[in-house]
């Protein structure tokens, strides 16, 4: 037992060190080398944001369908109506809108990362880039780490919009609520705090997946059979510290 807490409390201590690594990296020295590191960059974001947009769209309507026809389906028997603007807000803004988009990016992307730190690790791309004087931190981790970050933040907001106006368009449209009661009920009950807390979950949820999956990538060496295994490790990893963190958020904001 001692032997495994102590190789988890290493883990988690090599995450905290490539996060506030990158975090560092890109607030203190993001100008040296700004060419190069911006095109890396915004290949991250345009492959982990700009091409999920297709497979979240789809997901995020299929979703809003769903939540619109169950709500609208019992809420007008009972007179609640304008419940329906609360029950999106704290199904689709506080939970399934960064988790949904962090689990999607972690399928896609975060596995992606992995397997391509891993393959540079075994081809020795990256110890070239060192005898170079190249830092990898800088040339390959931050960029990955931040453009993952963006990436989730604005697929969450893309995520929630998609799913309450998808939703209602679809499932709504002719039943008993008006479109205009619709959407005011869900302004009313979205409050700073809720926009705040999304806002919050999408930042930190996408800085775990990116070092998460960079930090498991870079640790394949010698053998290629290794980038699999690291590639699965860092799935689970990024999944388990997504839920963990948004249990805690989640109770810190609307519990304590």
């Amino acid at each position: 037992m001692g032997e495994k807490v102590i190789g988890r409390v290493l883990v988690l201590n090599s995450y905290r060190r490539v996060a506030v690594s990158s975090l560092g990296s890109f607030v203190f020295r993001f100008g040296q080398n700004r060419a190069a590191t911006m095109n890396v960059l915004f290949k991250q974001i345009y492959f982990t944001g700009f091409e999920a947009i297709p497979i979240i769209s789809w997901i995020a309507v299929i979703l809003g369908l769903v939540i619109v026809t169950q709500s609208l389906s019992i809420l007008p028997k009972v007179g609640g109506e304008g419940m329906i603007g609360e029950i999106l807000v704290w199904v689709v803004i506080r939970e399934l809108g960064p988790v949904f988009a962090s689990v999607i990016v972690i399928a896609r992307s975060g596995t992606a990362i992995a397997a391509e730190l891993g393959s540079m690790r075994i081809s020795r791309e990256i110890s070239a880039l060192e005898v170079m004087g190249i830092d990898p931190m800088r040339y390959l981790i931050m960029p990955r780490v931040i453009g993952t970050a963006v990436s989730v933040f604005v697929l969450t907001f893309y995520f929630e919009t998609v799913t309450i106006l998808g939703g209602y368009l679809l499932a709504g449209f002719g039943k008993s609520v008006a479109f205009s009661v619709y959407i005011s009920s869900v302004l009313e009950s979205m409050g700073f705090i809720e926009v705040g807390v999304s806002l919050l979950k999408s930042v930190l949820f996408g800085l775990i997946i990116g070092t998460v999956c960079s930090v498991h990538g870079l640790k394949v060496e010698k053998s290629i059979t290794r980038i699999p295994q690291e590639t699965t490790n860092a799935v689970i990893g990024s999944l388990r510290l997504v839920f963990v963190m948004d249990a805690v958020i989640t109770f810190m904001f609307f519990y304590i």
